[in-house]
Order: structure tokens, then sequence, then C-alpha cells
């Protein structure tokens, strides 16, 4: 018997839309530089959930793959038709799976718990007071 969904979302036209059967392991914001360039802001508020709980609903997205400055494979899924940025991993953690929050069909359901990355911060985003900092992940 399959999990309960507890989250959904999908891109902006509808093409790519994923639900999750897990709850969150984390929110956070970060604030990495690949983060920066893919979002086109200051960073990603981002859903952390355990990969084997995530699936695809409907179409598949594109794969953007780097390397990090870890040296592990960051890679990105996005949407092909609209480019709206969805999720992302990395060969480091393959476990795991980070969700952009503005992808979620409840956006106003991400609670961000800390700030990652903070080393690449940019002057100009605003960093919430109240939430620990990371100079980079959290492990």
């Amino acid at each position: 018997m399959p999990s309960p969904v507890k989250f959904t979302g999908g891109c902006a036209c509808g093409a790519v839309s994923y639900a999750c059967s897990s709850d969150a392991l984390a929110m956070v914001f970060c604030h990495c530089r690949d983060c920066q360039r893919a979002g086109g802001s200051g960073g990603s508020p981002t859903v952390v959930v355990p990969r084997a709980a995530f699936a695809l609903v409907r179409g598949e997205p594109c794969i953007h793959e780097r390397a990090a400055e870890s040296g592990a494979t960051a890679s990105r899924a996005f949407c092909a038709a609209c480019g709206s940025p969805l999720f992302a991993w990395s060969s480091a953690r393959p476990e795991v799976l980070g969700i952009r929050a503005g992808s979620l069909d409840d956006p106003s359901a991400f609670r961000p718990q800390a700030h990652v990355w903070t080393e690449a911060a940019q002057p100009w985003d605003w960093l919430a007071p109240a939430l620990p900092r990371f100079a980079k992940s959290r492990r």
C-alpha cells in the first residue's frame, strides 16, 4: 500500500508535478552561488526530503548537472516548458532531495530552520536574524 501524500507541487505551467509521502527532514534557506544562479535571487528556500519518498506525478523535468565546490555532482531539475526550478540533489548525499519551496502547491507550509552556505550570501540579501547560520552545510 502506498504511503499517504504529505505534500505536492510542480512547475508554473503544470507540465511537471510531484508528490512527497514524507514530512520534511529540514527546511533551510540555501545561499550558495549555485542556488543564487538557479533561482536568480539571493538563495533558495529549500525543503529537504528523503529521496525515496519523492515521486514525479506528471512530466519529466530537464536536469542540469555541474561540479559543486565539494567535488560532488550537483543536479538541478527544472521544467523545460516554463523554466520553473523544481528540485535538486547532490551525489554527496543521494538519499535526500531539496525541493524548491516556491514549487510547492502550498508554499506557505515552508518553515525555515536555518540559513546554510552563508559564506556565499550576498550583502543585499536579508537573512532572518532569529535563524541559525552555517557558513557551509549543516552536516
